[in-house]
């Protein structure tokens, strides 16, 4: 029984470190080749997708003001505590897809695990799941991976590239920040995600 029980921790502790991505290095280190390159380019994604979005919804984009504002990171951590986290597709990724589509509000959590911060997407059928490594005085970085659906578990960032997630975290004015994903892999040039604080 003994025995049985030590297999058991073993496998359940196995697991557990698939879920994240344990953040124990800069995240250039962390980060895959490919998602280094999308967020060293995720000013020409950016104005690619406004473009793109101001073609066919122009009003829409106004309406959003500083969050689709390239420029708009003022610098400073996000703090740890559950938001209201809405997303925003910007520019069709290929022919037949739209350029703008806002969704609801999710439930998003920021979390200390050890000497780091994570990032879970809650709820809604694309969930977020990875760690915020420290940048530069305006950002953070996000990297992690893409739960679907009713999947429980999150692949390991880094072990498969469609699943993987990179994205830039900025404080854009009192009590609101956003992730930018420069060329996600489904359907967009480019993500953002808003997030606020729950009251």
């Amino acid at each position: 029984m003994r025995t049985l029980l030590a297999f058991a921790a073993l496998t359940i502790a196995a697991c557990a470190t698939t879920q994240a991505t344990p953040p124990t290095q800069s995240w250039q280190q962390a980060a895959t080749v490919a998602d280094r390159t999308r967020l060293r380019e995720w000013r020409g994604a950016f104005t690619r997708a406004l473009e793109q979005a101001r073609s066919t919804n122009a009003a829409d984009v106004s309406r959003e003001g500083v969050l689709l504002n390239p420029n708009a990171a003022l610098g400073g951590p996000i703090p740890n505590g559950d938001y209201r986290c809405r997303v925003i597709k910007v520019g069709a990724k290929s022919e037949g897809l739209l350029n703008y589509i806002a969704y609801p509000a999710f439930r998003c959590r920021i979390s200390q695990q050890g000497k780091v911060q994570h990032f879970d997407k809650l709820s809604g059928s694309q969930r977020h799941h990875g760690a915020i490594y420290p940048a530069d005085r305006l950002r953070s970085v996000f990297l992690g991976t893409m739960v679907l659906g009713d999947e429980t578990v999150a692949y390991q960032y880094g072990t498969d590239p469609e699943r993987d997630l990179a994205g830039w975290v900025e404080r854009i004015g009192d009590n609101r920040w956003r992730i930018i994903f420069p060329y996600p892999h489904y359907e967009s040039t480019l993500d953002v995600i808003e997030l606020v604080p729950e009251q």
